[in-house]
């Protein structure tokens, strides 16, 4: 995997986003990504239940368990690496949840600005 895919939005070493629920676009933990990934998995969100329920309305239930893809489901609190566009589409809808900006991916930067990113970030406080 290349160095750009394994870097945060200043350029440091992509800190862990969840193992508690697996994330990623790899499931690793991490929002580091690939080339294959369409959906840009590289914001480390931390969702609430009106992401969720807005996440639910766009066709992307998270909330629901998916035992055949080891998936437990997301409550309110959890971590978890969300595409980039949803979450910009999310902000725009006033239902964006806050981000921890050293667990998101560099990549993230090519749909979202910095400083939007930082001002929603939890761990810059």
């Amino acid at each position: 995997m290349a160095d750009k895919f394994n870097k945060n939005i200043f350029g440091e070493v992509i800190e862990t986003c969840s193992k508690e629920t697996m994330t990623g676009f790899l499931r690793n933990g991490s929002c580091e990504t690939l080339k294959d990934d369409i959906g840009s998995h590289t914001v480390c969100a931390i969702v609430t239940d009106e992401f969720l329920e807005y996440s639910k309305t766009k066709g992307n239930d998270l909330i629901t368990p998916r035992p055949e893809f080891a998936f437990p489901g997301l409550k309110d609190g959890d971590k978890w690496c969300v595409c980039a566009l949803r979450w910009l589409e999310a902000l725009r809808d006033n239902v964006a949840p806050p981000i921890v900006a050293k667990s998101t991916n560099e990549l993230a930067l090519e749909v979202i600005e910095i400083d939007i990113l930082k001002k929603h970030a939890i761990d810059l406080i």
